[in-house]
């Protein structure tokens, strides 16, 4: 392990075990974010790193911009927030429309606030419930919606965060997500047959009633299963599936949306209209904001007051996001993020020729997975590399995790420069030669802990 010392970093780190529950920790590193630039953060020693995290995907154009934080202050000067739940504000007004107006497929739509993508799914679970008049819903394995119990329900990814809580919420179903890299099946693309959607089909047929199923909620990329881009015909065909049956088509764009993936919605990809989108994250230009974009019939399905919080949808992060998208438009990022993305592919693809533990490049945008593994063959997984890897690079300059146990996680800010990029992916390959080499040592392997 590096002897690099982050001495106000580490104090901070130690406080927060004395004072937080553990339970809203995964922890990484001992690294505590003072302030930031675009793509850049700096910790409170001082030392600088290249964001290539944007705190989880929630920070996609950059921090500390100057333009949101006066927009907020002008805002929060003359009113921080009345709630809308009993009157009106004209900044949410203004942002629904603005979401309307960039959502895809040509249906009449509506916009319902929440504080959190986590209670956004809570309120898209009960919008579809309450137009379908049926109760049950289907998930998928590995996915990660949120924590609130609604979300959480549909979040088969880790036993941890299912232990000593039950029960969840009843008659949720989950099916394997199209992971091609390990098919579950044992299929590859020459032999594909869509095994993994005839299994909903056959559950259909033999268990699960078609006519009881209120909807499909999918990750158009399943971002902390390790970031999977699903074949365009898997995705089609759970969306004719769905037709047919009458269930509803709910796309969770919580991490993947607003520019992410190159577009300003992932399903974008896909060419395909959902009937719900469920946003969070980076929609609230780092104030806390969840949204649920929908069919204007589906929207309305549910009796007032279904879903409402006292804070929710106010003035002040209304602002911050109506500003940060004019930024997004006026930088023209989200093609810069495809064009950026394709840039970072290309290199990690050109390491994937040099060193053998990379098994899998994949992604859209500046959406990237690199996954780690033990065989190319087999496509174990490495999670020790993965590991190690974030560790040494944290040390060296760069913030970066792992998810779905061994995929290096590689979403910085849109606004990142190529500089930045190229520093950042020289430093993310000398970490990979050094764990090659046995150069980092296994006692932070105590340190991180990840998913």
């Amino acid at each position: 392990m590096s002897s690099t010392t982050l001495c106000y970093s580490e104090q901070i780190a130690n406080s927060e075990k004395k004072y937080i529950a553990k339970g809203q920790k995964i922890p990484y590193y001992p690294v505590a974010i003072k302030e930031g630039e675009g793509a850049l953060v700096r910790d409170y020693d001082g030392k600088e790193y290249i964001d290539f995290l944007s705190s989880a995907s929630s920070a996609n154009i950059g921090h500390g911009n100057k333009e949101i934080a006066e927009a907020v202050k002008e805002q929060m000067e003359n009113i921080s927030q009345y709630t809308i739940v009993y009157f009106y504000c004209k900044e949410p007004i203004e942002l629904a429309k603005k979401l309307v107006e960039i959502t895809p497929g040509d249906s009449k739509k509506k916009v319902m606030y929440s504080t959190t993508g986590s209670e956004s799914n809570d309120g898209a679970i009960k919008l579809v419930r309450s137009y379908t008049g049926r109760s049950k819903i289907i998930s998928f394995c590995e996915a990660y919606h949120g924590s609130s119990y609604g979300a959480l329900s549909l979040s088969p990814i880790s036993l941890n965060m299912r232990r000593k809580i039950g029960p969840l919420l009843p008659e949720f179903y989950h099916f394997n997500y199209p992971i091609c890299q390990r098919c579950k099946y044992g299929k590859n693309k020459s032999n594909c047959s869509l095994e993994c959607l005839k299994e909903i089909e056959y559950a259909f047929k033999h268990y699960l009633p078609p006519e009881e199923v209120a909807a499909v909620f999918f990750e158009p990329i399943a971002g902390d299963a390790g970031l999977i881009v699903p074949p365009k015909k898997y995705v089609k065909g759970l969306y004719e599936l769905c037709n047919k049956h009458g269930i509803l088509f709910v796309v969770d764009e919580i991490q993947q949306g607003l520019g992410r993936t190159g577009k300003w919605f992932s399903i974008e990809h896909f060419g395909i209209e959902p009937d719900l989108i469920t946003l969070g994250k980076s929609i609230g230009a780092g104030l806390p904001l969840g949204v649920i974009i929908g069919k204007e019939e589906i929207m309305d399905s549910l009796n007032s007051p279904g879903h409402l919080f006292s804070m929710t949808g106010n003035s002040a992060v209304c602002k911050a996001a109506l500003k940060m998208l004019e930024i997004h438009e006026r930088e023209n990022l989200n093609e810069k993020s495809e064009q950026m993305g394709k840039y970072m592919m290309n290199r990690f693809n050109q390491m994937k020729e040099r060193y053998d533990v990379i098994g899998d490049v994949r992604g859209l945008g500046m959406s990237i997975a690199v996954d780690l593994v033990k065989d190319r063959n087999t496509m174990e997984k490495n999670y020790e590399a993965a590991a190690k890897v974030c560790f040494r690079c944290i040390e060296k300059g760069v913030i970066l995790i792992f998810i779905g146990q061994s995929a290096l996680r590689i979403q910085p800010p849109l606004v990142i420069t190529k500089e930045q990029v190229d520093k950042a992916l020289n430093i993310i390959e000398e970490s990979i030669q050094e764990y090659i080499n046995g150069e980092i040592d296994d006692s932070v392997l105590d340190v991180i802990q990840g998913w």
